[in-house]
């Protein structure tokens, strides 16, 4: 096991796979970690790359500390530990929280940044379903037991008795999530694939919008192929995209050689 000094915390990660180009950084959900967000596709990752996954503050192996989450405060924890790691610029995948926390990363870390995947991101409130950050407020721990991530916590944790603690931070995260204004995504440096299921919690048509201003949704063979990448992935929740590893692996590792 790895723990980084970073910004007051432990923070824990792993190391996976070697290679001499730019290590990919996997940044887990909420309410995730390393095994629930990218369990099945970590090792088919690292065939082929260095691959470095974190458990952020208050996640899996990592202890919580005194302070709330916030989008800002976990970029900087990730900067951190590619510091602590000697990592100049390193290309980042998250998932649900952990892509708010990468395009965080791409827009007020950019030069850490070589690419980047986003998978199940919004950039403002009014991308996400009707209904669900009011919902997400309502949320209480035994609403989860049982579950995948409640099961990997009590198996991760230092403190498995912190689970309360962690729904309550989370719903406090979900009050006040960051939103881009529509500039700060035209004007992202980083190439850029956006990832959504066709069932996901994110709206499909926000999805394209983000896409769009990112540069995509051209003619290819007329204009060229964009940098950014749009995949949806037919039949898939929010919860299920992440074992989609079959489809997303070859899809990402070829954005990621480009």
């Amino acid at each position: 096991m790895s723990y980084a000094p970073v910004n007051g915390l432990s923070l824990y990660y792993e190391s996976h796979g070697a290679g001499h180009g730019r290590p990919l950084v996997l940044i887990h959900g909420a309410l995730s970690g390393i095994g629930t967000s990218f369990g099945t596709m970590l090792p088919l990752l690292a065939r082929t790359r260095r691959v470095v996954a974190v458990e952020v503050q208050a996640h899996g192996r990592t202890p919580d500390a005194d302070r709330p989450l916030t989008v800002d405060g976990l970029a900087a924890d990730v900067v951190g530990l590619l510091d602590h790691l000697g990592v100049e610029v390193a290309d980042v995948f998250g998932w649900s929280m952990g892509a708010m926390v990468a395009l965080r990363l791409g827009t007020h870390h950019p030069s850490r940044v070589g690419r980047l995947v986003l998978a199940s991101v919004s950039f403002h409130h009014a991308g996400l379903h009707p209904g669900l950050l009011d919902g997400i407020q309502q949320l209480r721990p035994e609403h989860l037991h049982g579950s995948e991530f409640h099961e990997e916590y009590l198996r991760t944790a230092p403190d498995p008795g912190g689970w309360p603690a962690l729904v309550a931070k989370v719903r406090r995260l979900d009050a006040d999530l960051p939103q881009w204004p529509a500039s700060a995504i035209r004007d992202l440096a980083a190439p850029t694939m956006i990832v959504l299921a066709d069932a996901d919690i994110v709206r499909p048509e926000h999805a394209v919008e983000m896409f769009r201003l990112l540069g995509g949704g051209v003619p290819g063979d007329l204009a060229g192929l964009p940098a950014c990448r749009l995949a949806v992935l037919p039949g898939t929740t929010h919860t299920s995209l992440p074992q989609r590893a079959r489809w997303l692996v070859p899809m990402v590792e070829e954005f990621l050689d480009a």
